[in-house]
């Protein structure tokens, strides 16, 4: 339930990336740029990093603009009897926003360094199938492509178009990086379960980050929700920017049947999501202040 105030016209954005992720913009570029839309507060949850969270931290202090430290962390649904959709190029995953509204986000920076240390494990494996198929590229030329030092698979297939090898990502992922694919290494990742855990024993309120990725409604959707809220699941991101005014209706009505918090925000990436703008996404998306009071009343 969302508390109503007399700050409820003012808005925020409780979801943006930097480029300590996939963001065009650095954490003080991105803080300013917010600041400069008239925003009251923003999170910035870059993609298993906080890396960029004291420089944005930093920066909201000297606008007086309320910065809150946050994570996305995406955890694998391999081991759920999941329901949700799929093509075959990606394993199973749903992501959790963690929000860490007290401070002490250093606290789960053991485990994003652990999940750091898998991936950096695979693209050299990745990589080397790659060339003992004969195709020469270099873990230099993947990392030149992650500027915030989180290179993944889409980074391996950019430097395969780029150098004529396939036509498109999406003919990468199909021909040699997808799921069953020859050039395919399992990524691990947390659970679910071990997701929530780590945001709550690092002080964080842990949320459901874009529901409407999950491809589930109804009754489906609502058993995800109460294992997860079984798990420690906290909120739900109910305002979101792919959401249709019918889904955003039902995922609000779920959260208040399930006893989850409401949270809301654009997935802000800059110019690499040109047309979602931060704070309104495709230009109808609003998130009140009350949201955050919310978040921040438990």
């Amino acid at each position: 339930m969302i508390k109503q105030s007399g700050s409820s016209h003012r808005y925020i954005d409780l979801h943006t990336h930097s480029t300590a992720s996939d963001g065009s913009m650095t954490p003080a570029e991105l803080v300013r740029y917010a600041y400069g839309k008239g925003l009251a507060a923003i999170a910035l949850t870059d993609h298993d990093t906080v890396d960029g969270v004291a420089q944005a931290l930093e920066e909201g202090a000297r606008l007086g603009m309320e910065v809150v430290a946050g994570v996305e962390i995406s955890v694998s649904l391999s081991e759920w009897d999941f329901p949700g959709p799929g093509d075959g190029s990606e394993e199973p995953e749903m992501h959790l926003l963690g929000f860490f509204l007290k401070g002490g986000y250093e606290s789960i920076l053991g485990t994003l360094e652990g999940l750091r240390e898998k991936r950096e494990q695979r693209n050299p494996r990745i990589v080397r199938k790659l060339n003992e198929m004969g195709f020469d590229i270099s873990m230099d030329e993947v990392k030149a492509k992650a500027p915030g030092g989180i290179a993944g698979r889409p980074h391996i297939a950019r430097v395969m178009v780029e150098k004529g090898y396939a036509s498109s990502i999406a003919e990468c992922f199909e021909k040699y990086l997808g799921i069953g694919r020859p050039a395919y290494f399992r990524k691990d990742k947390l659970t679910p379960e071990e997701g929530i855990s780590a945001i709550l024993n690092a002080g964080g309120i842990p949320v459901l980050a874009h529901p409407v990725f999950l491809g589930l409604r109804g009754s489906l959707l609502d058993q995800v929700l109460k294992k997860l809220k079984a798990a420690g699941l906290m909120g739900i991101e109910a305002l979101y920017t792919e959401n249709t005014p019918d889904l955003t209706g039902e995922l609000m009505e779920l959260a208040e049947q399930n006893g989850l918090l409401v949270s809301g925000g654009s997935d802000f990436h800059g110019s690499f999501k040109p047309d979602i703008e931060i704070g309104i996404g495709k230009g109808d998306l609003r998130v009140p202040y009350a949201v955050l009071e919310s978040l921040r009343s438990i």
